[in-house]
């Protein structure tokens, strides 16, 4: 099983990067935390361990984890110190910037995946 914890559901995912998931078995998605900017380490350790037990309980093969950089960290080194293989999607961003007929300047990105690297 391969357990999204991101706010990037798979059902948008490319074709290329489900296919690169299902090689572990179905695809879950759980939903990345909100995280207030409030958090003080407790909270953020008291999050962390729902999401640990929540997972867990999924048995997974693999874990791609990525968002808000304290909570990823504290989550990826709690599931790799039990063992689960923990990645993130790794991607090609294309930028294109362009001023329209009022001078406001636009980006437009592109994020094309290339693959799940391991943390």
């Amino acid at each position: 099983m391969f357990v999204n914890v991101s706010n990037h559901p798979s059902e948008l995912w490319l074709d290329k990067q489900k296919e690169c998931a299902l090689c572990y078995g179905s695809i879950v998605d759980v939903a990345f935390p909100a995280i207030h900017k409030d958090y003080d380490s407790n909270k953020y350790d008291e999050l962390v361990e729902l999401y640990y037990e929540r997972i867990m309980g999924l048995y997974p093969d693999v874990v791609m984890v990525q968002g808000e950089f304290v909570f990823t960290y504290r989550l990826v080194g709690k599931l790799k110190a039990s063992g689960i293989r923990v990645v993130s999607a790794r991607s090609e961003r294309v930028c294109q910037e362009f001023k329209d007929e009022n001078n406001v300047i636009h980006k437009h990105s592109i994020f094309e995946f290339i693959d799940f690297v391991d943390y």
